[in-house]
């Protein structure tokens, strides 16, 4: 049996031995050393203990990322509270449904956010925090607002002297099987879906970084935060992996467009870039592509001698783009583009994929770059099994299955997705299609559960906006797919109510287009449609009667 350390401990440690570097920087704005982290995270532990928060109590966070973002979740975990990431990009109803689904006593706000939501609709939380100050938007309790206006007091009389780094004690969990957080893959009440994380996956994400990439990392280096948070993919990779290293995180605190993130990774020079394939494609499409697409580039590259001085000279290139200090750059989350991937290993450039799930805090599957087999996403990670429910896992794609310390507890207050998710051997079910070659490596063929991801990394659950795009006027059926970073509806009209109606095509169409902007008032920004295409025909339907989506992809 594998010895599972202390998570809490790691951030305690890495506090304690990083105490006056830099630590956390929101981008052109302030920096905060590790120092000013624990002096934050001890005070939110004063006001946890004031206002009554008890250990294993729920703590939600909705923001974009930012410095105090990380130091709210980072105090949640280490006073022994169950944090509950939300994205920020989810609507108000949908945030409202996950903190009172979670049971959450406080909720800390991001400025975007607290304009959005209503309060009354989340009677039962204690109050609302503001992230940016840690002020009080709403407190429901006298402790709660007595406690936030004696803070400073409370801080003084604990530490009346000074605040040093061999006075930081933080919470450390009682068992690996101890609940940290709980992450929702969707904001829809149907649908919601919180995974319950335990601490043992986290730290088991932990060690896997550590041992893949601290010959990679050295204290003080910098790194950029451009994935969400309250994502796991972001949350793991972006974040906890270099605060434990003692690295110096910057935070965007802006939409991440391509121009955004080029400009950050030409000041910031990240030693390391986590990302989705969209934002490497868009940067590679617009700053490098068109400068090969001369004739005379053309010519150049298919000449033998020169084309290999050519293909440095774009490396070299390339490299800047992404700052010019980079180890690697880890691709995951969804497909990556053949014609990208075959362009960045044509000129050799550092780059991996890997695999990975919510359900698995997120890892599953990677290879450093030196190692990357194109169009895999690498092989079983430390302290995880990959296997593929199939009578021919090497030619016959089948279910992929994980199994490890990454895994999940399950879903909360959701026994029978648990059930379908988790079987009696541990093996979780990720709904994904592969296949293994002789050495490992996974191939991915197919996605079941049929999940979008969106330009910054957020998860798109197309049923989601079909069940609201079925129930608009003259809507019979719908598919929702992505075509590059747009999402399209794909809609099969009412034909015998809009006979009815006396309804020709065009006037369909100005129906439908009309039902897509009522659609999208309802929508997060990423879940908007850019437009509806009218299928005369009723979709092809499995004997099941569900709709063949592979075939409208």
């Amino acid at each position: 049996m594998e010895e599972i350390k202390s998570f809490n401990a790691c951030i305690e440690e890495s506090i304690k031995k990083h105490w006056n570097l830099d630590a956390l920087t929101d981008y052109k704005g302030a920096t905060l050393q590790y120092q000013d982290v624990a002096r934050k995270i001890e005070k939110l532990h004063i006001l946890f203990e004031n206002c009554g928060i008890q250990k294993g109590d729920k703590i939600a966070l909705c923001g974009r990322n930012m410095s105090n973002w990380a130091v709210a979740f980072l105090g949640t975990l280490t006073f022994g509270a169950v944090a509950v990431p939300i994205l920020h990009e989810f609507t108000p109803d949908q945030i409202h449904n996950i903190v009172n689904h979670s049971e959450a006593k406080l909720l800390f706000v991001g400025d975007v956010v607290a304009t959005q939501i209503d309060p009354a609709k989340m009677p039962d939380l204690e109050g609302i925090i503001n992230i940016p100050d840690y002020s009080l938007m709403i407190s429901r309790t006298d402790k709660l607002t007595y406690a936030r206006e004696h803070l400073n007091e409370f801080f003084g009389k604990k530490f009346p002297k000074y605040f040093r780094k061999e006075m930081v004690s933080y919470y450390k969990e009682q068992s690996p099987d101890e609940l940290a957080l709980i992450n929702y893959t969707s904001g829809t009440t149907g649908f919601s879906k919180g995974v319950m994380i335990p601490y043992r996956a986290m730290w088991g994400n932990l060690d896997f970084a550590s041992k893949v990439l601290d010959k990679v990392f050295s204290p003080g280096d910098n790194t950029i935060s451009i994935l969400p948070m309250a994502h796991m993919y972001g949350m793991a990779f972006e974040f906890i992996k270099e605060f434990a290293s003692g690295c110096h995180i910057f935070y965007l605190t802006r939409i991440p467009s391509p121009a955004v993130v080029a400009q950050a990774f030409s000041d910031i020079k990240p030693i390391i870039i986590i990302a989705v394939p969209l934002v490497i494609e868009k940067i590679i499409k617009k700053k490098v592509l068109p400068k090969l697409e001369t004739p005379a580039m053309k010519v150049l590259l298919r000449t033998p001698f020169i084309s290999r001085k050519i293909r440095e000279k774009i490396r070299e290139q390339v490299f800047k783009a992404f700052g010019g200090k980079l180890y690697e750059i880890i691709i995951g989350g969804a497909a990556f583009n053949q014609e990208i991937e075959q362009f960045l290993k044509s000129i050799d450039f550092p780059f991996t994929v890997g695999y990975g799930a919510t359900e698995c805090a997120p890892i599953i599957t990677y290879n450093d770059w030196r190692d990357h087999v194109a169009g895999s996403c690498g092989k079983a990670v430390v302290h995880m099994e990959v296997k593929i429910d199939s009578p021919d896992p090497s030619r016959i794609p089948g279910e992929i299955l994980a199994r490890g310390t990454n895994v999940m507890l399950g879903y909360f207050k959701n026994e029978e997705a648990t059930k379908n998710a988790l079987d009696n051997e541990g093996w979780y079910h990720t709904g994904d299609l592969g296949i293994t070659d002789d050495q490992g490596n996974v191939f991915i063929k197919g996605r079941s559960k049929n999940m979008l991801l969106g330009a910054s990394g957020q998860n798109i659950f197309p049923e989601e906006i079909e069940d609201s795009l079925n129930s608009l006027p003259f809507v019979m059926e719908s598919i929702v797919v992505q075509r590059g970073d747009k999402l399209i509806g794909l809609v099969h009209p009412d034909m015998d109510e809009a006979k009815a109606h006396n309804l020709d095509m065009e006037k369909i169409k100005a129906i439908m287009e009309q039902n897509r902007q009522v659609l999208n008032q309802t929508q997060p920004a990423y879940c908007k449609l850019s437009g509806m295409e009218i299928y005369e025909e009723e979709f092809e339907k499995t004997p099941k009667k569900s709709i063949k989506r592979y075939l409208y992809k």
